[in-house]
């Protein structure tokens, strides 16, 4: 497993990669005693906001690589270790439920049965529609009317079924995901509602 530890407007030093890659290692031993998919390598982005009204200006992230799913999480802290420790802990939570997701089970042990995502013909709501336009910005801001298109992104569409591709989306932490449905091998996207299940969105036949 290959370990990547790299720093935005924050020097990485020693003790703070000595730090991160302890934290690293536990996720790892809590893979391998799930049984989950080889991991092939992890990186960690730690970064430090320059704006003084951030409240917690200290951010970690960290994403997951295995043979199968990409598990994802950041959070924000006041303290750099802290964030390590916080964004640590959400990996550890989003494995185990990928674990369980797999598994079919609660975590009382129990079957769990998996929401059907509902098919949308029409077009995305508008939250859906910025949501995906901020993601692949790969920013956040607002538009004002002269709004334009400053920056692309290019990055792969795996084939999958409806299920991975929901639970990919739970294990990256996103409202959304966008994927090449293996059924139809056509663009479709996948989302999270407000009432706990999934919405599907896919292109009208024409």
């Amino acid at each position: 497993m290959k370990t990547q530890i790299k720093g935005r407007n924050v020097t990485v030093t020693a003790a703070l990669q000595e730090y991160a890659v302890e934290k690293v290692e536990r996720v790892h031993k809590l893979l391998l005693q799930r049984k989950i998919d080889e991991v092939t390598r992890v990186e960690v982005e730690l970064q430090v906001e320059k704006n003084p009204s951030i409240a917690e200006p200290c951010i970690a992230e960290a994403t997951i690589f295995t043979r199968g799913p990409v598990i994802r999480a950041r959070e924000t802290s006041t303290d750099m270790y802290a964030a390590i420790d916080l964004v640590m802990d959400k990996l550890m939570r989003r494995a185990r439920k990928y674990h369980d997701k797999m598994h079919g089970k609660t975590r009382k042990g129990h079957d769990k049965p998996v929401p059907e995502p509902e098919p949308v013909q029409d077009l995305a709501p508008v939250s859906i529609q910025a949501g995906l336009a901020a993601e692949l910005a790969g920013e956040t801001g607002h538009a004002g009317d002269n709004g334009r298109i400053v920056k692309t992104k290019q990055f792969a569409l795996k084939p999958m079924s409806v299920d991975e591709a929901a639970l990919q989306m739970e294990l990256v932490g996103h409202d959304f995901f966008v994927f090449t449905n293996a059924e139809s091998n056509r663009t479709n996207v996948v989302y999270r509602r407000n009432d706990g299940h999934y919405g599907l969105i896919e292109p009208a036949e024409n």
